[in-house]
């Protein structure tokens, strides 16, 4: 047992100063498996602590309908197995470039903009879901003998909000619910966000990736006492779908690194290992500068991070600049680095043999139709992740007319009368042609991430604001959603799709098999392919998109084994080339 205090100038355990040198691992973005070699990893690095996000939408499915939250209460006891302190960020936010920030789509739809707020039926919710998993923080506190050693409340709140008794409500619930270890907030250092964030009474700490001598200047002004950190050191960077790849030079990541420990500070690494956004659960930021209220942009399924633990749990040059830095504050030597995870024996293509169409795989496993005068969104459907068919009927006779998608979010395929006619999306949201009556028309709208950051946070899913024929809306709208979660049953996947292969590359769910000899760490590449989801063994790997940048999926070794492996692939967009032919089928490479 001991006692982890907060001082006037240092953090103290059992009353001794400590430096905190944290990285970020989220155990939600790495599979458990492989948990205990990127916990090596962060010790190898120099590092004494390792931080963790929650996200609540994970463990919360539908309301009163938990999911494994003991995993969280796992991968802390990974993390003392590995000799770490553990900080613990449960939101009930978390920003994180995850689906909604971390709230259930469920509770944003329900609370609106009450959400983040001391409304009581949003407060209500945050009660019952902190009870389900301040369990497994409490006893696994340090004063239990546990790793944890700091609990933060909300996550830079003040860079969205104000309500002081908010905060305030969360402190006490956190106390109520058990948590002795030190609280603390997270926020830009910029003076509205940390007037906005902090909690009097609680540690302030701040968000930055350079000028810490600034950032810290501006924390003092505010918190004249009380340990310097910086929580959220951003090493790297996250990459949006269609933009470029971000990196940041190794040499400058860690002359920023050191200048926070020259100030006398503690820092957690974001990202130290940024591990895969897997089953598309990756979030969506909104453009337009400062406001974020600009066009939306997707983030790539990997989260890499440009961090000195890439995606594959390998070192980088990052890793063994920062590797350098913080070996000068180690207590005693470094430990060695851990050999990396067993590779791909082989490279083994996918051989494709069977195919459903889109149609089939929603009558089968797609939720009911419902039939109304105006769209429904997907949070009125239950859908979280995956995407809606939306069907319309074009009076007629009637002349050609344009056709408008009002509220479009995110990306629709457009079919009228069974034949393509386009893609739709929030910056392009009417056909090039026009479509006269009569006309049936579906429109199969897939949802890219809902915003993690920003004032829209929260915002609906799906067609949001009616179809027009010229100015006249098209009202009995019928309306059928399917759920990622859907596809994830193997059996039923099976048995939907069974057809032969068709002629033409086409949109649907294709199902094959990879013979694999040496399991090991691979990632999968699908040349020729739009848009859309794959399963290996019924692991969600996440999306692919030929817009880049991303290339391949991350297919972490535990999900592969020796001999056969069921693949499945959801193409959404349809110029997927035959299965059959070579040089256009899914292959899998050694990392």
């Amino acid at each position: 047992m001991s006692e982890f205090a907060v001082g006037d100038e240092d953090f103290l355990l059992d009353g001794r100063p400590v430096r905190l040198l944290s990285g970020a691992l989220h155990y939600f973005r790495v599979h458990e498996a492989q948990w205990g070699h990127r916990l090596g990893m962060l010790r190898a690095m120099g590092l004494n602590c390792v931080e963790t996000y929650v996200p609540w939408n994970l463990h919360e499915p539908e309301p009163g309908r938990f999911r494994d939250v003991a995993a969280l209460g796992r991968f802390l006891d990974a993390a003392r197995e590995a000799g770490l302190w553990a900080i613990v960020r449960p939101g009930p936010y978390i920003c994180a470039e995850w689906e909604n920030g971390g709230l259930p789509y469920w509770l944003t739809a329900e609370a609106g903009a009450r959400a983040r707020t001391r409304d009581e039926r949003y407060m209500e919710r945050v009660s019952n879901w902190f009870g389900q998993l301040l369990p497994e923080i409490v006893p696994r506190q340090i004063d239990c003998g546990g790793p944890v050693i700091m609990v933060q409340v909300e996550n830079e709140y003040g860079s969205y909000g104000s309500d002081a008794e908010y905060l305030h409500r969360l402190t006490g619930l956190m106390r109520k619910l058990g948590v002795t270890v030190p609280l603390f907030t997270s926020d830009g250092p910029e003076d509205h966000m940390l007037t906005g964030g902090s909690v009097p009474g609680v540690l302030a700490t701040v968000n930055f990736g350079s000028h810490a001598r600034v950032a810290f200047a501006t924390l003092r002004r505010h918190r004249p006492q009380g340990p310097l950190m910086c929580m959220e050191f951003w090493c790297g960077w996250f990459d949006h779908w269609g933009g470029e790849h971000a990196v940041r030079e190794a040499g400058d990541a860690a002359e920023a690194l050191r200048e926070i420990l020259e100030c006398g500070a503690s820092v957690n690494l974001y990202m130290a290992h940024g591990g895969t956004s897997f089953a598309g659960w990756a979030g969506a930021n909104r453009g337009g500068g400062a406001l974020h209220d600009g066009p939306l942009e997707p983030d790539v399924t990997s989260y890499d991070y440009d961090a000195p633990i890439d995606e594959y749990g390998r070192p980088t040059a990052k890793f063994m600049a920062f590797r350098e830095v913080l070996a000068e504050y180690a207590e005693g030597p470094l430990p060695e680095i851990p050999s990396p995870p067993a590779a791909l024996g082989a490279t083994a293509g996918v051989e494709l043999t069977a195919w459903a169409p889109l149609d089939a795989v929603l009558e089968a496993l797609g939720g009911p139709e419902t039939s109304g005068p105006v769209p429904p969104t997907f949070e009125e459907l239950g859908v979280e992740r995956g995407l809606v068919r939306y069907a319309v009927t074009v009076p007629g006779p009637r002349q050609p007319y344009p056709l408008t998608v009002r509220g479009l979010r995110d990306l629709a395929v457009v079919y009228v009368d069974g034949e393509r006619a386009g893609v739709l999306g929030e910056d392009e949201d009417c056909l090039k042609e026009p479509v006269a009556g009569y006309a049936r028309v579906e429109l199969w709208v897939e949802s890219l991430g809902r915003v993690n950051y920003g004032p829209r946070l929260g915002e609906p899913k799906g067609i949001t604001g009616g179809l027009l024929h010229e100015r006249q809306f098209l009202h009995d709208v019928r309306a059928r959603g399917l759920r990622l979660e859907a596809l994830d049953d193997v059996g039923r996947v099976r048995e939907v799709a069974s057809r032969e292969l068709p002629e033409e590359g086409v949109p649907g769910l294709y199902r094959g098999t990879v013979v694999v000899r040496g399991a090991g760490d691979a990632r999968l590449e699908l040349p020729g392919w739009t848009r859309g989801f794959v399963w290996v063994n019924g692991f969600a790997l996440g999306r692919y998109w030929s817009a880049g940048p991303q290339r391949s999926l991350y297919v972490p070794g535990p999900v592969l084994r020796e001999g056969g492996n069921e693949v499945w692939v959801l193409e959404l967009e349809g110029t997927a080339r035959r299965g059959s032919d070579e040089a256009d089928a899914p292959v899998l490479r050694a990392v």
